[in-house]
């Protein structure tokens, strides 16, 4: 498992991983690289129920205590970043080292989540915190809006997608 978590991650992630888990007495499991091995095979936003969702298929072994408390590890260790979408729910970003300036623009309609960077804002956010004393270090936007094409056709080609996607795990 440890040559192919190797040949699936990127080496800076499993780099930073090993040093946290050493730093911190923590041994590498089976269970954990399966479930980091998940984290990162996609860039989409997901919370932890999704995680466990995923595990489930992946390997039933895996249990919730395990996945929560290495959601936990790798945030802390500065791999995944939590991040408030709306939904009174905690999802997980698993690409902001790639992206870590950009933002969220979340549809309320088919609940699409669509990440954008733009000089503009990142140009803005330093102005406003330098100008009321502060040092930016990390910033984040979320805008809720909807979506032209489920206005335009009543129906959107993301919102199907989930629909089928949730009707074929059933």
């Amino acid at each position: 498992m440890l040559a192919k978590l190797s040949a699936v991650i990127d080496p800076a992630i499993l780099k930073r991983l090993n040093e946290h888990l050493s730093k911190e007495g923590l041994r590498r499991t089976r269970q954990r690289e399966v479930i980091v091995e998940a984290v990162f095979a996609s860039d989409e936003h997901f919370s932890a129920e999704d995680l466990l969702e995923r595990m489930r298929t992946i390997d039933r072994t895996v249990s919730r205590a395990t996945v929560y408390r290495t959601l936990s590890l790798l945030v802390e260790c500065g791999l995944l970043r939590q991040v408030d979408l709306g939904r009174d729910q905690t999802y997980y970003d698993p690409n902001f080292l790639e992206k870590p300036q950009h933002n969220h623009l979340i549809c309320i309609d088919c609940d699409r989540v669509v990440e954008f960077e733009d000089e503009h804002v990142a140009l803005l956010n330093d102005c406003i915190t330098r100008r009321l004393g502060f040092r930016p270090q990390q910033q984040s936007m979320r805008i809720e809006a909807h979506c032209d094409e489920l206005s335009r056709n009543g129906h959107c080609r993301y919102q199907d997608e989930r629909r089928a996607a949730r009707a074929a795990q059933r």
